[in-house]
């Protein structure tokens, strides 16, 4: 086998294995968006692939920052009583695993398709009930599932291969939140004081992009717009049945999932061996203050207003990632490949997403033409930084309820997949 084939058979997956070093991006970025195997050169290419990432963010210096207290407590109030005498440390995230699967189909000499699902957004804090910010977080988990088609057309273009791409998907966003809204510790009564509010919403998107390619020096360069998606009328229900004379609150209000650009190149640089990177903007600021109103309330859903029960604070900013790396191909079966990742963190003061640096490395075995096996590992730094206040553009104050602080901590993941080819 030539130096110009191995080169291209190596740029087929080296994309791949670099994924895992963005595994943990801020907002609520999870396996994020991918149409790698769209460019694989097969008639026919199955893919499914999971990985499993561990953060090992923990808080310290945690201050109750409002320990008002009524009884019956207000629907919207955050105080909750004091809660100093509790740790003012805490675990704040758990694992997760993002499962990714897919087939592409070569139609003609000209137009590939690709079906996927995949879970691009998520988030999973669980700090507990026994820390001084209870009345903020006791457990945040939001997850995502997108069932996705595109399509691209290719055409002979110098060198090499010009592709127009283009496609849609569907999501699926749910979650809950529970926080402790009055605190009855010392008190004889066979309440909790914990609420909670459940949520769902779905909408459309679509993407768009272009990419040329020179599969002889396995080059490609590609450049995708992925739409904000409207997730409409996000409904659930706030539970505040461990609160005396609280119930159920039906509740709804309005959220958008981010538009997304990423930039992807690729090229051979010296026989068997391939450089490449990425650089991928997600409009993250997008999400705010997303507010919940009582369904059916006869007024406009505004921040404390009337008809107001509670809010997401987010304020994220826009999120970057660049990721670059090499890859060398060691003969038929094997080659593996080596990454640098940086996230710039989404956080403007209310949550702990700082920037992350991230170094991964993966190896790729092909036992046989039609079979592909990957795996890799990934290590990194999710900085340091710290909770409190922050003020709105509206001039309204956020974060009021607990301050902390966090160090560099730890985060890891493994990541495998297996392609099928025909």
């Amino acid at each position: 086998m030539n130096n110009l084939r191995r080169k291209a058979l190596l740029g087929a997956g080296c994309f791949s294995l670099a994924l895992i070093g963005t595994a943990h991006a801020g907002g609520l970025e999870r396996g994020g968006y991918n149409i790698d195997l769209l460019f694989d050169p097969a008639p026919v290419a199955g893919e499914l692939s999971g990985t499993y990432v561990m953060p090992e963010r923990k808080i310290k210096n945690a201050v109750d920052t409002d320990t008002s207290s009524a009884f019956p407590p207000p629907v919207t109030g955050r105080g909750g009583g004091d809660l100093n005498s509790r740790s003012g440390s805490a675990d704040d995230s758990e694992s997760y695993f993002v499962p990714r699967m897919g087939i592409k189909v070569g139609v003609g000499d000209h137009l590939d398709c690709m079906g996927d699902y995949s879970q691009p957004w998520g988030i999973h804090s669980a700090p507990g009930l026994n820390w001084a910010g209870a009345n903020s977080n006791i457990e945040t988990k939001i997850e995502s599932e997108n069932f996705a088609a595109t399509c691209s057309y290719k055409m002979d273009a110098g060198k090499g291969q010009f592709r127009f791409i283009g496609g849609v998907f569907y999501q699926d966003i749910s979650g809950f939140k529970e926080r402790l809204v009055q605190d009855f510790t010392g008190f004889p009564v066979p309440f909790t004081g914990v609420g909670r509010i459940d949520l769902e919403g779905n909408g459309v998107g679509w993407r768009i992009g272009a990419a040329y390619e020179i599969p002889e020096i396995a080059l490609r360069a590609s450049l995708v717009y992925n739409s904000e998606v409207d997730l409409g009328d996000v409904t659930g229900d706030v539970d505040l049945t461990q609160v005396p004379g609280r119930g159920v609150i039906p509740v709804i209000g309005t959220a958008s999932m981010p538009q997304s650009v990423e930039f992807k190149v690729q090229s051979g640089i010296a026989p068997g061996w391939l450089a490449f990177g990425s650089v991928k903007w997600v409009d993250w600021s997008v999400l705010q203050i997303v507010n919940f109103c009582a369904v059916g309330a006869p007024v406009g859903c505004t921040f404390g207003g009337p008809s107001f029960v509670t809010s997401l604070d987010l304020l994220y900013r826009d999120g970057w990632t660049v990721s670059g790396g090499i890859g060398h191909k060691f003969n038929d079966q094997w080659s593996a490949a080596a990454t640098l990742t940086w996230d710039r963190g989404t956080t403007t003061g209310l949550s702990t997403q700082t920037d992350t640096w991230t170094v991964g490395a993966g190896a790729s075995f092909s036992p046989t033409k039609n079979v592909e096996l990957r795996f890799g590992g990934a290590i990194g730094i999710l900085t340091s930084g710290s909770v409190g206040v922050v003020t709105d553009e509206d001039g309204i104050p956020h974060g009021t309820d607990v301050s902390y602080d966090f160090g560099d901590d730890l985060v890891t993941a493994l990541s495998a997949s297996f392609k099928v080819k025909w």
